[in-house]
C-alpha cells in the first residue's frame, strides 16, 4: 500500500553511481561485489545471504542500465560468476 511522503523525515534524490565513479578502471568485479560497492561497502565485505539477495536486486538493474559503459568477462571456472569492468 502506498505511504504518504510526509511520513518520512528525508527524501533525498535517487542518484546512483556512474560506472566510472564506482569501479576502478583496472579491475573486474562480480555482480556481488558491485552490489556491495553500490551500498558503500568494501567489495569483500561479509554480509548475510538475505542482505546479499536484496543488494542484488539493486545491482543487476544497475549493470543492465550501464551496460554501454561496461565490459564483461566469462567466469574463469564453472563455480565462479562472471566479471564486469569499465569499458576503456
Amino acid at each position: 500500500m502506498p505511504v504518504p511522503k510526509d511520513e518520512f523525515d528525508s527524501l533525498p534524490p535517487c542518484d546512483f553511481y556512474t560506472p566510472a565513479e564506482l569501479l576502478e578502471d583496472d579491475q573486474m568485479y562480480t555482480v556481488y561485489e558491485i552490489a556491495r560497492l553500490l551500498q558503500g561497502l568494501e567489495p569483500d565485505a561479509e554480509i548475510d545471504e538475505g542482505t546479499e539477495s536484496i543488494l542484488l536486486d539493486w545491482a543487476i538493474p544497475w549493470v543492465m542500465n550501464n551496460a554501454d559503459d561496461l565490459v564483461v568477462a566469462e567466469p574463469r571456472s564453472e563455480d565462479e560468476p562472471g566479471y564486469y569492468g569499465l569499458k576503456e
